[in-house]
């Protein structure tokens, strides 16, 4: 393995082990729990394994952010799975995880976001939507309203992403403020919801629990569930400006995992508790759903506000983080140096600026449960290389007394690979195209990496 990465800047380390830990809760908080179990609903015929499901995903999550937080924590430099994969296996794995990182690991879950954001905001203000509709297109039928769903999802794109290309410290302050209020808020509703509603629904779900978690349909969910724990590994991303990474990197990954695990496992009670399974099957805006079964029509309007400024925070996160995938392969490669600009106290602007116009695309061109599918496979296949670098790490660079050390190593690890690799067999066997598309889009990374100039830069001598 190259020596060590040389600490960035220390000026550049701004972000703090609470930042570290909200963009975590941020990047995992949105689209996945406030759609999923419907699909989940659909497809599996136990209530309580669909619980177990939600559980599964949870302890993968755990374990992938503690393999992330001693490889982290080991190389402390913006990127992820870019940096991660370059120095531990070779730079063209690297780049093409970075290259996956543009197209999958965020722009996709920002178009997802976005478009449930505008489906969510629909239901807060459909006269709204029907007036706009009217005024742009001349009718309201479903077409127009889809046209105006997309066009408000555009708008949020280009409104954060702005937001971080004019401050750092300005869009750090603003996802803060804003995860924080999603994280009160999803509390309030999980209380509240438990009060409200029938436990009966799923203790009195007498199906065949075993034969449910068989069942491919339930192999299937569980592409959904890893989407919606997607963003675990969020801090990594940001690895070079955080302060102290050794210490706070660790803490980070993990607390904001188990905090988003506890929270997605209340909400998913609420959910299966608030209103009949029928209701629920196939249903994209599950949360809204379940909201009006609970508390009325009239209080669901608010809470589904609520849910739509949480999806804000979500878009944010990965809008901030996904740039620094990019900025820091403009800094190893000379033909892509621009990725690396940047201008004042701002994110890296070409970097910005290059990820909301390929958000925009999907957004114009992309299906919601579609994006989910292709986002959770692509990505499940570099988190478990990923975390098969540990064991490389492990051998090559033995690290000091006081380094954190993934417990349970070298079960832990392994049982997160399995995890991993079955969803991706599952999804090969379920939904051809999705596999399909993905292994396309590797194959499109590896080949722009042949092709680019590979000579050293300043930070190739590592």
């Amino acid at each position: 393995m190259p020596p060590a990465s040389p600490d960035p800047d220390p000026t550049q380390r701004t972000l703090g082990v609470v930042t570290a830990t909200l963009l975590v809760v941020a990047s995992m908080i949105g689209t996945g729990i406030f759609t999923t179990t419907g699909f989940m609903v659909r497809d599996v015929p136990s209530l309580p394994a669909i619980l177990f499901a939600w559980v599964l995903g949870g302890i993968a999550a755990l374990l992938g952010a503690l393999a992330y937080a001693e490889l982290a924590a080991c190389m402390p430099r913006n990127g992820g799975e870019y940096h991660i994969l370059s120095r531990l296996f070779h730079p063209a794995i690297g780049f093409t995880s970075a290259w996956v990182s543009l197209i999958v690991g965020f722009c996709a879950p920002i178009a997802a976001t976005a478009l449930a954001f505008a489906k969510y905001l629909e239901t807060v203000i459909p006269d709204g939507y029907h007036q706009t509709a009217s005024f742009l297109f001349g009718d309201t039928s479903p077409q127009a309203l889809e046209r105006v769903n997309s066009g408000i999802a555009i708008i949020l794109v280009l409104v954060l992403t702005l937001i971080h290309l004019l401050h750092v410290a300005h869009g750090s302050r603003f996802q803060n403020l804003f995860t924080i209020f999603k994280v009160v808020l999803l509390s309030v509703l999980i209380i509240a919801g438990l009060s409200q509603g029938d436990l009966s629904r799923i203790t009195d779900d007498k199906r065949p629990i075993l034969e449910a978690i068989l069942n491919p349909g339930f192999a299937f969910g569980l592409i959904f569930i890893s989407y919606a724990y997607t963003g675990w590994n969020a801090a990594a991303y940001m690895a070079g400006e955080i302060r102290e990474p050794r210490r706070n990197l660790p803490i980070a990954l993990c607390l904001g995992t188990l905090i988003v695990t506890a929270l997605f496992l209340g909400l998913n009670v609420v959910y299966l508790t608030a209103v009949p399974r029928a209701d629920l099957a196939g249903v994209e805006t599950v949360a809204n759903t379940a909201i009006i079964g609970l508390f009325g029509a009239a209080a669901a309007r608010w809470m589904t506000l609520l849910i739509v400024l949480g999806l804000v925070s979500m878009a944010g996160a990965l809008i901030m983080t996904g740039s620094r995938v990019y900025e820091t392969v403009g800094q190893d490669f000379r033909q892509l140096r621009w990725f690396a600009l940047r201008r004042g106290r701002g994110g890296p602007h070409v970097a910005l600026i290059v990820q909301a116009a390929v958000a925009v695309l999907m957004i114009v061109v992309g299906n919601l449960q579609i994006l989910m599918a292709y986002v959770g496979f692509t990505l499940s296949l570099f988190s478990a290389l990923a975390v098969c670098g540990l064991f490389v790490l492990r051998r090559r660079a033995p690290q000091s007394a006081d380094a954190f050390r993934m417990p349970g190593y070298p079960l832990t690890p392994l049982l997160f690979i399995l995890f991993t690799l079955w969803i991706v067999g599952m999804v090969i066997y379920r939904e051809p195209n999705v596999a399909i598309a993905g292994l396309g889009t590797l194959a499109a990374g590896g080949a722009l990496y042949w092709v680019l100039d590979r000579s050293p830069t300043h930070n190739d001598a590592e």
